[in-house]
């Protein structure tokens, strides 16, 4: 996991971020076991207790679950995981929303635009 930080917002909110985009994404697939808090924190460059954190905020909006002697895992309820889909994209569209407005940019310009950039992906991408 490549991690990347800014200084604008705690870090343990920005690792439940991530974390959260790879279980949606299904880079983090559900029922996969997490790596230990240590490792991922090691990983991560951040204090353990801080991944700690993390790890205990995400249990409780139960994106993952804990078991005693096998660690933690990324919860295998499908629902949840496209709720929080929806709930990251619908953000995403809303600060996007947000700074296309601040641009002076009107809905339909904005709609155009999508159309025509969501093409040009497309193309590149070969879908």
């Amino acid at each position: 996991m490549p991690w990347q930080f800014r200084n604008d917002l705690p870090i343990y909110t920005q690792l439940i971020a991530q974390i959260q985009q790879k279980i949606v994404s299904g880079a983090l697939e559900p029922g996969a076991r997490l790596p230990s808090v240590r490792d991922l924190a090691a990983e991560a460059g951040v204090n353990p207790n801080t991944m700690q954190r993390a790890m205990m905020e995400m249990e409780r909006e139960e994106l993952v679950y804990s078991q005693r002697t096998a660690g933690r895992f990324v919860t295998q309820d499908g629902e949840r995981i496209r709720r929080l889909r929806e709930d990251l994209a619908r953000n995403q569209v809303k600060e996007f929303l947000a700074g296309m407005f601040q641009l002076g940019f009107g809905l339909e310009e904005i709609l155009t635009f999508v159309q025509t950039e969501g093409e040009t992906q497309r193309e590149h991408s070969g879908n």
